[in-house]
Formats: structure tokens, sequence, C-alpha cells
């Protein structure tokens, strides 16, 4: 099923230049991941603490959404393509974005008169989604990103909810509705990152099995 995390490929191509930049400079991928986190934090405060009265303030989103999937490709790139990989990288940057990801979203708490429960139930099945991804390295599958609900698809869904709540369009039972759309999707997703993992286990067995099977 299509996910905007296809379209990396692109995304990266248009960074190189930038990256290879930073790695001159002597940046390394874990600050990157850090300060991405450092700045997640204080978006989501200044958006869960203002955005109730001041609403332009959850333009805030969809603004730190794009610049934080940047800094996520490039974090990724300076320990690829630059031998920075490491096992502080790995845990910074599952854990670095759960974390990230759990206080942006629930900044949306900020909309004036929302019902909790469904964001708080978001939040937790897209920590699902991604744990069910990591899941994937314990049965010796690859790190798993189906969609339809993906870490990037989830950001392009809280940024469209931030324009249209600074822009007044919505209020809180469209929020809400949304949120709820939004946790199905990732329900599906996390049943699709469990299959995928399975059949890759499943298919390596067989590969086993054949090459067993030789003379």
């Amino acid at each position: 099923m299509a996910s905007i995390y296809a379209l990396k490929g692109r995304f990266q191509a248009l960074l190189r230049p930038l990256v290879r930049r930073l790695h001159a400079l002597g940046v390394s991928a874990n600050q990157v991941t850090v300060a991405a986190a450092v700045v997640s934090l204080a978006v989501a405060a200044a958006v869960g603490w203002g955005a109730g009265a001041r609403p332009w303030l959850f333009a805030l989103l969809p603004l730190w959404m794009f610049l934080r999937m940047a800094m996520n490709a490039i974090d990724g790139m300076l320990a690829r393509e630059f031998g920075q990989q490491s096992r502080l990288g790995a845990y910074l940057n599952e854990l670095c974005d759960v974390v990230s990801d759990s206080a942006l979203y629930l900044s949306v708490l900020a909309v004036p008169g929302l019902t909790a429960a469904p964001l708080f139930v978001f939040v937790l099945l897209a920590a699902l989604t991604e744990y069910a991804g990591v899941l994937g390295l314990m049965v010796g599958a690859p790190r798993r990103y189906d969609g339809p609900m993906g870490k990037s698809d989830r950001a392009f869904g809280i940024g469209l909810l931030g324009v249209l709540l600074a822009g007044g369009w919505v209020g809180a039972a469209i929020t809400e509705l949304a949120l709820a759309l939004m946790g199905l999707m990732c329900v599906w997703t996390v049943v699709r990152r469990v299959r995928a993992g399975l059949r890759h286990e499943a298919a390596q067995d067989n590969v086993g099995e054949r090459q067993g099977e030789q003379p």
C-alpha cells in the first residue's frame, strides 16, 4: 500500500548537497537526531500551551513536520554515507522519533473542546506502528516501513490538521474524526508490518530448506 515514505529517495537526492556541507562542518548524525528531538519538544510545548488562545500557532505543526522530516533524512544519510552508523545512533533514532512524535501529536490537545480519548488512542497506536516496524529485526526481517500510516504519513496528516486548525476551518469534532480515522489506519499498518515480517521469515526458511536439500 502506498506511503509517503516511497518518496524518500527523491527527497534525499535534494538534500545530499546540504548533507555533504554539514559533514564538512563536522556535524554528526547523532547531533542532528538529538537536535530534531529537542526542537520537536519545544514546538509541541509552544503549540500545546499557546494555540488554544492563538490558533495561528497550529501552523507551527506543518512547518516543523516538514523540517523534521528533512532532519530525519539528513541524520540517516550522514550515518550511512559517511560511516557514522553506531548502536547508540540506532537507539537514538528510534527513541527520539517516538518521543518527538508523541509530544507533537499531544499538542493537538490545545484544540478547544477536544475530547482527549481519540488523541491518546492515536498516540498509542502510532507508537505501536513503530514498534511493529522494529520488531521485524527480531525475526530476521528488515526494519519495516509499510504504510498506509507510517511516520511520514502521520506527519502529513497532523500537518494538514495544523493548517486547517490555524485557519479556523475545522474544530474539535472534525479533529476527533480525523484522529479516529488515522488511528484505524495505524491498526492496519501494524497488521501489514507484522504480516510482512512473517512473510520474510517464511521466505528465508524456505530458502534455507531448499539449500539444505541440494546435493
